[in-house]
């Protein structure tokens, strides 16, 4: 089978197509077909050297897919040869065929489109879990969203409105914000000097009750400025730095809370539990209209150095997908 690999750590250099042995499959799993693959910042920073993936990935970057099951282990009762499905796994995914616990197959409602399946996994289950497990969000609060742009930025906003919150986003990009206030966003804020003040004004002076970052260091202090009394931060992300120093004072006065969580080194258990969630509680949603991920541009596998230029740039708009042989770019 085909699949990406990268060559060691570095630029986009180090990313290579090749064919490499099929994944076996064993008691507990299934044989995927993969229809679609996302790219993500992780495959990034793996790629870099950054972000190591587990000891016992197979070397093939992907976090997340879309595609239909080819066959199955012995114990397996969830699926069956021939459903359609999205997943989510450590890695492996951006390849023609994907080997993973069965369990962390969610299967697709009828007609449900492979494309925009394979947009959901990572997105949604990162948002929902840091919005609702983390975050503690409830009707009627205020959720700022930081790269509101992104899948996970996105997700987030469709998943506060369907909650009947209120989203409240930044981005250094006016196009991105005007395209996410077409989606539902409440009120967008450019991501310079001062945004905090514009958040504090968005809200009544309240500010946001959840608040979702990516960035890290250079956000943490404004974010506990932009904080409601009571508010929870919820930290997904380091991409601007780790380290960082905030007045606790304030954030002692405002009762506030900081919450850390990654979803890549979890235990396969949670993972377990976050996919079943995902096929019970949103995919209804998705079939409903109700929720609908956002794809920004679909890359063929062999054009996966371009994927990983666009997602460097910030050009995206939503989720970057790679498209299999057995599925066509759009």
């Amino acid at each position: 089978m085909r699949a990406v690999v990268y060559d060691g750590a570095g630029g986009r250099d180090v990313v290579a197509v090749r064919d490499v042995a099929e994944p076996a499959c064993g008691a507990d799993d299934a044989l995927v077909e993969v229809a679609f693959a996302g790219l993500n910042r992780a495959d990034i920073l793996e790629r870099e050297g950054r972000y190591p993936a587990p000891r016992d990935a197979s070397g093939i970057p992907g976090m997340e897919f879309s595609g239909t099951v080819r066959t199955t282990g012995a114990n397996v009762t969830n699926v069956a040869p021939g459903d359609r499905v999205c997943g989510l796994v450590a890695a492996g995914a951006q390849a023609e065929l994907v080997s993973c616990p069965a369990l962390l197959l969610a299967k697709l409602p009828d007609d449900f489109s492979l494309e925009r399946a394979a947009a959901i996994p990572e997105a949604f289950v990162t948002a929902h879990d840091a919005l609702f497990a983390r975050g503690a969000f409830r009707l009627g609060e205020t959720a700022l969203v930081h790269a509101v742009g992104s899948g996970v930025g996105l997700a987030a906003v469709a998943l506060v409105k369907c909650a009947g919150g209120t989203a409240v986003g930044t981005s250094r990009s006016a196009e991105k914000l005007s395209r996410a206030e077409a989606l539902g966003l409440d009120a967008g804020i450019a991501l310079e000097d001062g945004w905090p003040g514009r958040v504090l004004a968005a809200t009544n002076a309240r500010g946001a009750d959840v608040i979702l970052d990516f960035v890290g260091a250079p956000l943490l202090e404004r974010n506990v400025a932009a904080l409601a009394h009571g508010g929870r931060i919820v930290q997904i992300g380091t991409l601007g730095g780790a380290q960082a120093t905030f007045n606790l004072g304030v954030f002692m006065a405002k009762r506030a809370a900081l919450h850390g969580t990654v979803l890549r080194t979890r235990p396969l258990y949670e993972k377990i539990a976050l996919v079943r969630n995902l096929e019970r509680a949103l995919l209804p949603l998705f079939a409903r209209g109700a929720l609908r991920a956002e794809v920004d541009r679909v890359y063929a596998l062999d054009d996966v150095r371009q994927a990983h230029e666009r997602m460097e740039s910030d050009a995206n708009f939503g989720k970057i997908l790679l498209a299999t042989s057995s599925a066509s770019p759009t």
